[in-house]
């Protein structure tokens, strides 16, 4: 191969490395032996090609002190114990010997004790795991306890350097504690990449929580056979204390300057929390009791982790959770809605989660607060997340996975956004800025492989590599995110105790409304007969006394208008009161002959005027044809009514569509108003002008926003005093499915 390998080349390489089978290399570490037996039979099925040199017999040898091993081995695989822990005298040598069960029989591992470590006994061990765990039980931080637990662990096991590794979220490895006798360099503060530990290397320290490699320079011993016997497949090694390791963490260890090392895990919570990893200069086996020690002493120390974690998230959670407290609190108390609630109280919206800006995305609208990005760039990422279906999403690098966040990094470089919605990109962000830091990684981390000129090798450099890292925030712990989604489920509560309410307000108003319009229904219906004899017993008195005086005239014709303006009124209230109660029948409907009857209709009502009409070819719409009638005959006779003073009347009907809804428009020339009072112009009995000048009930327009509403239309008005009025009302293109009611109040 040339010297120059592609970065394509080293990228598969490394690939292929992530993948590298090293539960099943096929060879252990030549320090010791291993066989395979059947648990049924104990005969041997798979051995170390080593075995007659470490033991000093073949497995099935018929010596004494072999048949006792294997009685031991028998007691053992009808007992309950998952490992077998004993030793086993064999002529001339004493032997370490464990034990697992695995699928393909009982994996047994034979080991003589190294000459360069001594024998750890447990009256040494005791005496000093009281000492640990008072040194752990008072530590006053995390770095205390991890301090503690190196400088236990080179006392017990006689390496050069310990080092207590801590992975972040991405994986990379930090040192956190070292304890070191100068002759090997120190790695105190210093970041190895991720890609140093490969993904299924970090899960066999997660299952198997000790390995050894006594020296970095060993030949594999092979097994044989190579494949089990009980399902053809290579002997799988995970728990085996002797599996062979991949050459290149081999190379790896040799380019570090180690030539034996031994890794304790250290496993919180079920996951590869981090690492306690010995390195001593040349070749190093420790005593199995030993390694059985740094084993407990990683057990406790993982338990002592997790509870100071658990400790630690407890106490930050519980002080979040009065921060929610408090918000809700305030949401509670306030009469605003309750995007306009949260931001009134940003300051404890952003101390949700130790942000530095907010915003809320509702109804293509935003709400924002603190130090945020531009508008555009929020609705945008409000978009991209509903359209990726993601309720939930945190990042401390906005600018990988919206490049453009690069150019608003000082203002935010980290997010964490919750859906508030499942069906409209509605939702709750907090923004941190970018805080530029200096991160001291040992070696480059951008080049975990080298080239050369027959394969890849691992990076030879460890020295101290600075990297400046620019466009991140402070990572968002768990419990800051686990505080956005309990704050969602609240406001989400919140939200449906108020629609709960709303809806049995709602409830209660349409009973009310019901009652009403039975009740105006009665009393319209029941004044009309009054009001009637009034009119016709005025008449016939006029008629009969031509005697009367101009003063008794007059008071006659007073009552009579009194009387048909009372009627007129009464029929106006139960026609309303009727329109709540009929329903729609819907219709295409034709809408230029509709006005053209309305027009015709109105015809003695512009008697001796002079009127000019504009009307545009109207569009077809969907509706109820007599109710339209009555919206256009209402509008036209405030139309012809309100330009009652003008020398030349101008009255407009003009359309838009806008495809999904069709505006029209009835405009005039008259006496106009003033839009301050606009609300009240579709308000029952609401007059902008006094009956003396225009007469009329005030139920015109009430009863025109009624029938709209009532088609699931809008309408509204606009004008000017001495400048004409204009009222548009819209209609939906397609027909309605259902009656949209009578408005509420």
């Amino acid at each position: 191969m040339a010297d120059h390998v592609s970065e394509a080349t080293i990228e598969a390489t490394i690939e292929t490395c992530a993948s590298e089978p090293i539960r099943i290399p096929g060879a252990i570490q030549p320090y010791g032996a291993l066989m395979v037996l059947d648990p049924q039979t104990l005969s041997c099925l798979q051995r170390s090609r080593n075995f007659a040199m470490i033991v000093g017999v073949e497995p099935d040898s018929m010596t004494p002190e072999f048949q006792q091993l294997r009685a031991e081995i028998s007691r053992w695989r009808l007992g309950d114990a998952a490992q077998l822990l004993t030793r086993a005298n064999m002529p001339g040598r004493l032997l370490h010997v464990t034990g697992h069960r695995s699928p393909q029989g009982l994996v047994i591992e034979l080991e003589p004790p190294p000459a360069t470590s001594p024998d750890f006994s447990l009256d040494g061990f005791y005496p000093r795991l009281r000492g640990f765990l008072e040194r752990i039980r008072s530590a006053p931080d995390l770095a205390a306890i991890a301090q503690a637990a190196v400088a236990d662990m080179r006392a017990i096991t006689g390496f050069n350097r310990i080092l207590l590794y801590a992975f972040d979220h991405d994986g990379h490895g930090t040192v956190i504690a070292e304890d070191n006798d100068g002759v090997l360099p120190s790695y105190q503060g210093l970041r190895f990449p991720a890609s140093d530990i490969p993904p299924q290397a970090r899960d066999l320290y997660r299952l198997n929580r000790i390995r050894l490699i006594g020296d970095s320079n060993y030949t594999p011993c092979p097994i044989d056979p190579p494949y089990s016997p009980v399902d053809g497949q290579p002997l799988d090694l995970s728990f085996a204390s002797l599996r062979s390791v991949s050459p290149i963490h081999l190379e790896y260890m040799r380019n570090m300057g180690t030539g034996s090392s031994m890794s304790v895990s250290l496993v919180v919570d079920g996951e590869l929390w981090g690492l306690i990893s010995g390195h001593r200069r040349e070749p190093w086996h420790v005593h199995p009791q030993t390694r059985a020690a740094c084993e407990s002493l990683g057990q406790i120390l993982s338990l002592q982790i997790e509870a100071y974690l658990r400790a630690e998230r407890s106490s930050e959670r519980l002080a979040l959770k009065g921060v929610e407290s408090q918000l809700l609190a305030a949401m509670a108390a306030s009469d605003k809605d309750f995007e306009e609630a949260l931001i009134h109280s940003s300051d404890l919206l952003m101390a949700l989660t130790r942000a530095e800006g907010a915003a809320i995305v509702t109804h293509e609208d935003i709400r924002r607060a603190g130090t945020t990005p531009p508008r555009d760039a929020i609705m945008r990422i409000a978009a991209d997340l509903f359209a990726r279906q993601q309720e939930t999403f945190a990042t401390d690098s906005l600018s990988e996975t919206w490049p453009d966040a690069a150019e608003y990094a000082d203002r935010a470089s980290g997010m964490l956004a919750i859906s508030i919605s499942q069906i409209r990109p509605d939702y709750l962000f907090w923004f941190r800025p970018e805080v530029v830091r200096t991160v001291n990684w040992s070696g480059d981390p951008t080049k975990p492989m080298s080239a050369g000129k027959e394969r890849l090798h691992p990076r030879q450099s460890f020295a101290l590599w600075k990297e400046q890292v620019h466009q991140r925030c402070l990572p968002w712990t768990d419990v800051e995110r686990d505080s956005a989604t309990g704050f969602r489920s609240s406001i989400q509560n919140m939200i449906l105790r108020g629609a709960e309410e709303k809806a049995e307000l709602t409830d209660r108003l349409e009973r009310a409304n019901k009652e009403l319009e039975a009740f105006s229904y009665s009393i319209s219906h029941d004044l009309r007969a009054p009001f009637r004899h009034i009119v016709g017993f005025a008449e016939l008195l006029s008629d009969r006394e031509k005697s009367l005086d101009a003063k008794s005239q007059h008071y006659l014709r007073t009552i009579s208008e009194a009387a048909h303006a009372a009627g007129r009124l009464v029929d106006d209230l139960l026609n309303f009161s009727q329109l709540g109660r009929a329903s729609l029948r819907i219709k295409p409907v034709d809408m230029n002959a509709l006005v053209l009857s309305v027009r015709r209709l109105l015809e003695p009502e512009l008697a001796g005027r002079d009127v000019t009409w504009r009307i545009d070819d109207l569009p077809q719409a969907n509706g109820d044809a007599v109710m339209i009638t009555q919206v256009f005959q209402n509008l036209l006779q405030n139309a012809i009514k309100f330009t009652a003073t003008r020398t030349r009347a101008e009255i407009s009907i003009t359309a838009e569509d806008d495809g999904d809804r069709i505006a029209y428009t009835v405009a005039d020339n008259g006496v106009g108003f003033e839009m301050d009072y606009s609300d009240k112009l579709f308000g029952v009995f609401q007059r902008l002008h006094s009956a003396e000048e225009f007469p009329g009930t005030g139920i015109g327009l009430a009863l025109v926003k009624r029938i709209v509403m009532r088609h699931g239309g809008t309408i509204s008005g606009r004008g000017a005093p001495d400048a004409g009025a204009a009222f548009t009302f819209s209609l939906p293109r397609r027909p309605i499915t259902r009656d949209a009611g009578p408005p509420h109040g």
